[in-house]
């Protein structure tokens, strides 16, 4: 009998009660818990969560998530009535939020704890009160706060909810001070916590200092400005920190010894991340260094070794890096056994942070700059330097080059190599993949060009051709971008960890990465394999050839990365290389990369409203105006898509401004780093997964695209929108083919122009090929493909 009363009891919790979407809602806001916080305990994703939340249409869970849920909000519930009512919010407090997630994204698991007890292991803390402290002055036990009844916007899911009459066990968690509220109240103690409540609903969400290491509880970055002869530290989480320190050399010991910021390492055998300064140009005047640079200093990218400041440094005995003192500074003792004493600085006014990644952050008051910075440096990691240096950055501390070894027979640990790492020691790599100049190619002949059967060349698409009769009687033009299409391209792909092998007339596998010299000039598009078992007959002069990033049909033999090959064989054809360079030892190095950067990217896009399973219309809706929802959630946005095409820019790093010359190694080849064949497997990836839907699309619709650049594709159609020409069928997408979604790989509406537009563009500038990708999103043409 118990098996049937058991499962009676399972029939009845599959069917579980559960309140409407607005009050789940109401009920998670009340406990101070975020989406990333309920999906850890139930574990699902943080997308399902918001989907069970959604007010326009929310999903059910299903199974034994629905009954762990059920219990969750009944709990919550019971401590929540939904009978209370709000009182007017109270002004917002200085607040170090203490409950900040693992930088590396790893919620608290509670798989053991009872459900009963899932809000209380996911915040302990949440049935006591807390107290506001104002440098070393304790004020009286805050009342608990609840949210109104009503539900906020998604971007707000972080803000506090507003007070109530009735006090509640909880207090609510930190939220940012919107940019019309006064001054936070500072505090000089580093280690004081306070919590801010009844912050209005509007205001925009902050990522807490973290919790989790003591050592770093006031967060990762602070943001140093003078106040009426103050120096102030605006710090992550709406912190404030007065600074005593009087010059640079005392501000660095100041910033290591009391002001507890930095960020624990990402991996195991990693490091902590370096506290970084971002300075103001009142703090640049109050430690005497110059508010913007000469052109001279500008060109060298560092102010000159006589200047005053870098005296004091030397006089205090810290040091300076290789490059100097310019925008990212680093100021370092060295390291006693495994005790680092660095501090990073980020200077805005030097342009540190490049307005085409990071828009108008540089003119943003301190803590707002604070807030977008550190949402930046808690969801990717703190900035190393440019986008481009933080995402090559963050692949070695993901992978760090070296680990403690086990035990030797006294006991004694040492380094060793780290499994998956790049190691230490940079690689030669192979002929054909060394750009032009490099060390290599030091004996070619002065004026020598390399054709493809000399070179690597693996590229992103740069195609275009001229509509068809048929096309320019389509209304419009309408473009498809694909989200973070290089982030997709280094999913699960396997790359070399180590040095190249040299192979004559090797049989292709299609799981060793590596250069392959290999003739696919006799592959037809025409005809190609779209299935396991199916056939397609296409217009192939209609389509680009996926070899070549101009489209142009390939003549003979030519060096291609491992995935452009492999996709040969997937259309159907036989290949037979004459050389290669492999690599045996490889691995996914880029898997966890990958992960960190997408979760980042959604995390911040559903702060803007934007979630991963929203239906097509509402993913369309949900992106129109985005941005301006939260213009500093956005401006993290565009730098986390830069952190990941300039990350895997740096991976071939030409010379730059180093009297240079060709033949002449130069700085980035002695880094581990510098690897063109794993750059060059990304971008033949990305590229082949562009081309393959491409192909999809054709088949199935007999649609064409008529200019591709990079990620971009246009089609010309009749409607105005994707959805007048991606073939849903009852709301699903075609396999295979073009998705509407935020997800990297899926696809955006890029914009619409009218085929007259385009036709009077390329008829103005007499290019009947001109790349319309281009200047597909606001109409606007800047030269004949300058790129401008």
């Amino acid at each position: 009998m118990s098996e049937l009363f058991d499962a009676v009891d399972a029939l009845v919790a599959s069917r579980s009660t559960l309140p409407p979407a607005e009050e789940r809602k109401r009920l998670r806001t009340a406990h101070g818990l975020t989406l990333d916080e309920v999906a850890a305990a139930l574990k699902v994703r943080r997308a399902t969560v918001s989907a069970w939340e959604s007010t326009k249409k929310p999903t059910e869970p299903r199974g034994p998530e629905r009954e762990a849920y059920a219990r969750l909000l009944k709990q919550l519930a019971e401590l929540y009535p939904a009978s209370t009512r709000p009182k007017e919010p109270a002004a917002p407090m200085p607040a170090t939020f203490t409950g900040a997630p693992d930088p590396a994204g790893e919620m608290p698991e509670v798989p053991d704890a009872p459900i009963d007890d899932v809000a209380e292991a996911l915040h302990p803390t949440k049935a006591t009160s807390t107290s506001h402290r104002s440098g070393t002055q304790k004020a009286a036990p805050t009342e608990a706060r609840t949210p109104p009844t009503a539900s906020a916007p998604d971007a707000a899911d972080m803000t506090a909810p507003e007070n109530t009459q009735a006090p509640a066990p909880a207090p609510a968690p930190a939220t940012a001070a919107p940019a019309t509220a006064p001054r936070p109240m500072r505090t000089t103690r580093p280690s004081s916590t306070s919590r801010r409540p009844g912050a209005k609903k509007t205001a925009p969400a902050a990522i807490p200092a973290g919790e989790s290491d003591p050592r770093f509880e006031n967060g990762p970055l602070a943001v140093v400005d003078v106040e009426d002869g103050q120096v102030l530290a605006y710090c992550t989480g709406g912190l404030v920190l007065d600074v005593p320190a009087e010059s640079l050399p005392s501000l660095v010991d100041w910033t290591l010894k009391e002001a507890k910021l930095g960020q624990p390492k990402l991996s195991g055998p990693g490091k902590d991340a370096d506290p970084l300064l971002v300075l103001t140009e009142a703090a640049l005047e109050r430690y005497g260094l110059p508010a913007t640079l000469t052109e001279e200093e500008r060109i060298a990218g560092r102010i000159p070794e006589s200047h005053k400041v870098i005296k004091q440094l030397t006089r205090a005995q810290w040091q300076l890096t290789k490059r100097g003192f310019g925008p990212w500074a680093r100021i370092y003792r060295p390291a006693t056994g495994s005790e680092r004493a660095c501090v990073q600085l980020c200077i805005p006014s030097w342009n540190a942070l490049d307005v085409r990644h990071w828009g108008h952050a540089a003119q943003l008051p301190p803590a707002e700059l604070a807030r977008v910075l550190g949402t930046y440096a808690s969801r990717v990691m703190t900035p190393r330097g440019s986008t481009a240096v933080t995402g090559l950055e963050l692949m070695t501390a993901l992978h760090p080059p070296t680990r403690a070894s086990e035990p030797d027979a006294d006991g004694k640990r040492h380094s060793e190599h780290n499994p998956g790492s790049l190691g230490t020691d940079p690689v030669d790599c192979a002929p054909c993949e060394a750009p032009d100049g490099h060390p290599l190619l030091k004996n070619l002949p002065r004026f020598h060009v390399r054709g493809p059967a000399e070179k690597l060349f693996e590229e992103a698409y740069d195609w275009a051709r001229p509509m068809t009769d048929a096309e320019c009687l389509r209304r419009n033009l309408v473009g498809l971008d694909v989200n973070m299409a290089f982030a997709a391209g280094a999913n699960g792909l396997i790359v070399g960890l180590g040095a190249p092998t040299h192979v004559k007339n090797p049989a292709f596998d299609p799981k060793l990465p590596g250069s392959w010299l290999v003739d696919l000039s006799h592959v037809d598009l025409s005809r190609v394999k779209v299935a396991k078992d199916r056939w397609a007959q296409l217009d192939a002069g209609l389509l680009p050839s996926p070899f070549t990033p101009t489209g142009e049909r390939p003549e003979g033999p030519a060096w291609y990365a491992t995935p452009t090959v492999a996709y040969a064989v997937e259309l159907g054809y036989e290949v037979r290389p004459v050389e290669a360079y492999v690599r045996y030892e490889n691995g996914r190095y880029l898997d966890g990369w990958y992960t960190r950067l997408r979760d980042a990217c959604l995390a911040t896009m559903a702060d803007l409203g934007v979630d991963a399973d929203l239906s097509p219309d509402g993913f369309l809706a949900a992106m129109d105006g985005y941005r301006s929802r939260d213009p500093q959630l956005a401006i993290v946005v565009s730098a986390i898509k830069a952190t990941v095409k300039g990350g895997l820019g740096k991976l071939r790093e030409r010379p730059r401004g180093e009297g240079w010359k060709p033949g002449e190694p130069w700085r980035a080849l002695a880094r581990p780093t510098w690897r063109p064949d794993i750059r060059a497997a990304v971008i033949s990836r990305t590229r082949i997964n562009f081309h393959r839907k491409i192909v999809k699309h054709a088949a199935f619709t007999g649609q064409y695209p008529v200019a591709i650049l990079s990620d971009c594709v246009v089609y010309a159609v009749d409607g105005d929108s994707p959805l007048d020409f991606l073939p849903y069928r009852d709301g699903k997408p075609l396999p295979g083919g073009f998705k509407l979604g935020v997800n990297p790989g899926l696809v955006k509406h890029e914009g619409t122009q009218s085929v007259l537009w385009g036709e009077g563009v390329r008829e103005q500038f007499d290019a009947p090929a001109l790349n319309l990708a281009r200047y597909i999103k606001d109409g606007t043409v800047t030269g004949v493909d300058s790129g401008e």
